[in-house]
């Protein structure tokens, strides 16, 4: 008897179909597809007859233009490693009408959650009396907070205003921030619906308490904030870099929070795993975190249901909606590294 369910090539290393699925999710999407488990490099060597058939991948491998034709049945790439790859012939993908989409949204609340615990920590230096605690050095009452602030009422920046960056405005807003936003790719009606003022990226960096840099990586931003941006920064400010550490110069935040003149926080870096002497790890005022602000497993298991329902959605030929899709104008700008661990 042929089998008529519709088949899933699956390659979405560095996750694994068990990290992103339920056990009874993973039973129903292996219950309802045919499901062909292969890798990015092993991919192109599938038999003709498999890919000619595959109407889904559960992963973003790179493709050229021969493998993609081959792909005759293609209907939507599911990428749930979160970054979006310049590592196929988009217009031609745009051409068939295959859809590219992405559950990295999944990311977007527990990322912004603990960048909100990064900056409570740094303006009332919740680590650093922490540790003075554990060493006998702690500063009673009032004398432990010389240079403590309220993120209440205070000027608060985000540069870039995607998924990540529409979190981080929700969970400040009991906080009633003076919001500026810097992002060229959106309208600055946009930013004036989430409450905030749309800003030069200088007015953002001179004029905040707090810096929230939530911007993907594109072509166009590579290390764009460098010396001269912190050092127009107030001094005192606080700097949260929570998206991606290409977007600094990592040595120049790191001078920068050196020379005392900002502190900052962040979960990402120009290389990981960290080299256990980097010297970012010695700098006083700069809060670090291993890549861990949206590994949650509640997260993981999250791109698998939005997986399931955009799934049910193609089966039915709707366009899906529950994964973010790729724009034909900017999904071959993005530059994020992808992640190799979970």
């Amino acid at each position: 008897m042929t089998d008529s369910r519709p088949l899933i090539l699956s390659c979405p290393l560095p996750r694994s179909l068990e990290l992103i699925f339920a056990p009874d999710r993973l039973a129903a999407l292996r219950a309802g597809y045919r499901i062909v488990e292969t890798t990015d490099e092993d991919l192109p060597g599938l038999p003709d007859a498999v890919l000619a058939e595959a109407r889904y991948i559960i992963g973003q491998p790179p493709l050229d233009m021969a493998t993609l034709a081959r792909l005759a049945s293609l209907r939507c790439i599911f990428n749930v490693e979160s970054n979006l790859i310049n590592n196929m012939p988009y217009d031609e993908v745009f051409r068939r009408g295959i859809h590219v989409v992405t559950t990295g949204a999944v990311f977007a609340q527990p990322v912004a959650e603990i960048g909100l615990g990064f900056a409570l920590s740094l303006l009332r230096n919740i680590h650093g009396a922490d540790a003075d605690f554990r060493a006998g050095a702690e500063l009673w009452g009032g004398d432990g907070n010389a240079a403590a602030r309220l993120l209440t009422g205070a000027e608060v920046g985000i540069i870039g205003f995607g998924d990540l960056g529409r979190a981080v405005a929700r969970v400040l807003t009991g906080f009633a921030p003076r919001l500026r936003i810097y992002d060229p790719w959106l309208p600055a009606s946009k930013l004036r619906d989430a409450g905030a003022r749309p800003c030069g990226l200088d007015e953002v960096l001179s004029q905040s308490d707090v810096v929230f840099c939530t911007a993907a990586v594109t072509s166009e931003n590579r290390s764009f904030l460098g010396a001269e941006a912190f050092a127009s920064m107030r001094k005192g400010a606080a700097f949260l870099l929570l998206s991606r550490a290409d977007v600094v110069d990592f040595a120049a935040l790191m001078a920068a929070v050196r020379s005392g003149h900002i502190l900052a926080a962040s979960d990402v870096f120009p290389e990981e795993p960290l080299a256990a002497d980097h010297p970012v790890r010695s700098i006083p005022g700069f809060l670090l975190s291993a890549h861990r602000a949206g590994a949650l497993d509640i997260a993981f298991k999250r791109m698998g249901e939005m997986v399931l329902e955009d799934l049910a959605l193609l089966d039915r030929d709707l366009p899906p909606m529950v994964c973010k899709r790729a724009e034909r104008e900017t999904v071959a700008r993005f530059r994020s590294k992808p992640v190799t661990r979970n």
